[in-house]
């Protein structure tokens, strides 16, 4: 499923709790779809047979690391820039944190609207996610292998009782890989069988 553009985690989290009254349900869930994934599993008020988080973006349960830091660090100071309605200083710093690659003048035009959704999208730290929050509930974790952040996240969600695989070659996007289904199905068949699925990006 897909949540309505601009909404806040917290109207996330009761979308997902009331879109499957009295269902046991096997989340997915991608990047920061895992924060309100997370939160609603721990609401108490959806039935969850079980997680599969995919390069989670449960940067609150990581606060302190290194890799985690850094990107808080920048992602703050790009959004700094916003205050100041300098929405090319934001993309200066946010374009190469993102997605690898220097600000392009020539390319403003064209990533000007990007840059404005990047600019007041949701962020996925400040939630109030706690590892805590993942005691019983049956997760595996899938990433990329490619990111600090996602690996970082993975160790502390391992660390808890979550299994991990890594599918190398996909960057951000492990789910498209061929090994990613069967690893699904395999984890699938390991707990108790969900009546409904649902997939959050």
């Amino acid at each position: 499923m897909s949540f309505e553009p601009g909404s806040n985690i917290q109207d996330q989290v009761e979308t997902l709790i009331n879109a499957y009254p009295g269902a046991r349900v096997l989340l997915h869930a991608h990047s920061i779809g895992a924060v309100p994934a997370v939160l609603a599993a721990a609401s108490g008020r959806l039935d969850v047979a079980g997680l599969v988080l995919v390069e989670p973006a449960l940067y609150d349960i990581a606060r302190g690391e290194p890799a985690i830091e850094r990107h808080i660090a920048i992602v703050t100071e790009a959004r700094a820039q916003t205050e100041d309605e300098n929405l090319q200083g934001f993309w200066a710093i946010f374009r190469p944190l993102m997605f690898g690659e220097a600000f392009d003048a020539d390319s403003w035009d064209a990533e000007r609207a990007a840059a404005r959704q990047w600019a007041t999208s949701n962020v996925p730290w400040g939630h109030g996610v706690r590892i805590g929050m993942t005691t019983g509930i049956t997760i595996l974790v899938v990433t990329g292998g490619w990111n600090d952040e996602y690996e970082t996240i993975a160790g502390v969600l391992t660390g808890h009782g979550a299994r991990h695989i890594v599918l190398e070659g996909a960057t951000h996007r492990p789910q498209d890989l061929p090994g990613f289904a069967p690893a699904v199905e395999q984890f699938a068949r390991a707990i108790t069988a969900p009546s409904t699925t649902s997939d959050l990006d």
